[in-house]
């Protein structure tokens, strides 16, 4: 499968922006899609992953409440809509695909089978 981030952007501290992961291949319900970031100096982390079917999701203690994703395997698509964004969110973010059954805890980058570019979020404090 491979993935294209895109939705990336400058915004203000509080302000909202959607990321969308678009899939191209077969088979795309039968994976399990994790969103990363990296901002400057930091590791790779992983912030939220969805599982195939939409139905869970797993996601690290600072964003809850702030960020969500959802999926259409029509579109062969998964979303972040992410909400309230504060300066630390500030990174290049990859969505990545894995063909599991997603449980917690989300799992690390090496993990992951196959990864998108990053598209880069920008907040302005």
């Amino acid at each position: 499968v491979q993935l294209q981030a895109s939705g990336g952007g400058l915004v203000q501290a509080g302000g909202s922006l959607r990321l969308s992961c678009a899939a191209s291949g077969h088979s795309f319900s039968r994976y399990a899609i994790a969103w990363f970031r990296q901002g400057p100096g930091n590791e790779r982390e992983p912030v939220l992953a969805i599982s195939r079917s939409g139905s869970s999701t797993y996601f690290i203690d600072s964003i809850k409440g702030r960020f969500t994703a959802s999926r259409d395997n029509d579109r062969k698509t998964v979303y972040l809509q992410m909400n309230s964004l504060k300066p630390e969110d500030a990174a290049v973010y990859y969505c990545a695909a894995k063909s599991v059954i997603l449980t917690a805890p989300l799992l690390p980058q090496g993990k992951w089978d196959y990864w998108g570019q990053g598209t880069q979020v920008t907040v302005s404090s």
